[in-house]
């Protein structure tokens, strides 16, 4: 944990920072599946956009996959490669700048492919299938669930005309495993197989867990390769979570500690604002030197040992729940001591909020040779702008 030896250096909390040469593991084994399959990979902006690193995953990925205008605008300002973009509605005032800067352009359902085709036809077009099976961790997560507005059915795919389409998109994963996408996989082609048949692309969507621990990068090589050779078609990846998997921090600073039964550390960070995925998902973050001994609604992990000092961290905002749990420390916290989030790069800069007036977490960068730096430094202007 190369952000160890940073710590007692002079730097504004909170800050997340992104170190590099974790991001180019995750980066290399992408290019990996990308080389020994066939398929492209490309970054989900939705899951990670460090606006300071996309440069370093443009070397690796053949693009970005956007969820609309300014996601778009993005991607062609920090990355300038492929741009894909799908969202669940495009808006009149935006279609057109979005047909510009994309390569390709997901519509959600016939309505909007048949309003935008004619304006898009010089793009590569395709529509969001419905493969009616997911194996999302929770229904929040569930893009196949009843009544989902995200994707179209087989069944209204049925005397439909297609000869301006060019590829099908699905997206049923999170968190998931090569097995997981097997089986998706198994009920897309089930129902739509015979529209596969004539198209050039598949989008396979995201939530691809491929730089996690255990994940069984050979059967999803094997996966892609098969599909694309039976049907002749280019495959897409589109990761975002796995771009950023464990490979930057949120550090914050203990700003007072108090006792109500238990010690409790109140830090310059917010459960709530920054890392909203902890109460959404729910999970409880690792802290670096430190023990989970239970979750922020009380789950117990472990317990306490003799030699150990146990606190509740909480946020600096008026939110009771914003706990980040209670964690077992070496040692005695003292105030202004940082406290380290580990894994908190992905899905928490892309969700930030200034709830409560708290500050933005800056944006920071460990270099490969140890060189820490600023990306970003936010201030009041950024709250006071969105208010």
């Amino acid at each position: 944990m190369l952000i160890k030896n940073h710590l007692d250096k002079n730097f504004q909390t909170p800050a997340y920072i992104l170190e590099e040469d974790k991001l180019r593991k995750n980066c290399e084994l992408l290019t990996k599946v990308s080389e020994q399959s066939g398929v492209k990979v490309l970054l989900a902006l939705k899951g990670f956009a460090f606006s300071g690193a996309m440069d370093i995953v443009g070397e690796y990925l053949s693009g970005c996959t956007c969820s609309g205008l300014w996601e778009a605008k993005f991607a062609k300002e920090y990355m300038g490669k492929e741009i894909h973009t799908f969202s669940p509605a495009f808006k009149d005032d935006e279609i057109d700048e979005i047909i510009d800067l994309s390569h390709h352009i997901v519509f959600n359902s016939f309505n909007q492919f048949k309003k935008f085709k004619d304006k898009a036809s010089h793009k590569s077009l395709g529509l969001r299938c419905n493969p009616e099976l997911s194996v999302a961790p929770k229904e929040l997560y569930n893009p196949c669930g009843r009544f989902s507005r995200l994707g179209i059915c087989a069944i209204d795919f049925e005397n439909e005309d297609l000869s301006a389409l060019s590829g099908l998109h699905f997206h049923a994963l999170c968190e998931e495993s090569a097995h997981s996408l097997e089986l998706v996989l198994n009920a897309f082609e089930t129902k739509f197989s015979k529209f596969i048949k004539n198209m050039k692309w598949v989008n396979f969507g995201g939530g691809h867990h491929i730089t996690k621990e255990g994940y069984d990068t050979q059967k999803l090589i094997d996966l892609c390769k098969k599909f694309s050779d039976k049907y002749g078609v280019q495959v897409y990846l589109e990761p975002g979570e796995a771009v950023g998997w464990q490979c930057g921090t949120l550090v914050a600073s203990v700003i007072d500690i108090i006792e109500n039964e238990k010690k409790i550390a109140i830090l310059d960070t917010s459960s709530e604002a920054h890392m909203p995925d902890t109460i959404i998902m729910p999970y409880t973050s690792e802290v670096l030197n430190a023990r989970i001994l239970s979750s922020r609604d009380g789950e117990k992990y472990s317990e306490l040992k003799e030699d150990e000092f146990a606190y509740l961290l909480g946020g600096n905002t008026c939110l009771a729940g914003d706990i980040m749990g209670e964690y077992a420390f070496n040692q005695e916290l003292k105030i202004g001591q940082k406290i380290v989030f580990l894994d908190q790069i992905h899905y928490s800069i892309v969700k930030n909020t200034t709830f409560n007036g708290v500050r933005l977490p800056n944006l920071m960068f460990l270099d490969k040779n140890e060189n820490l730096s600023m990306v970003r430094e936010f201030g009041y202007e950024n709250y006071s702008k969105r208010n």
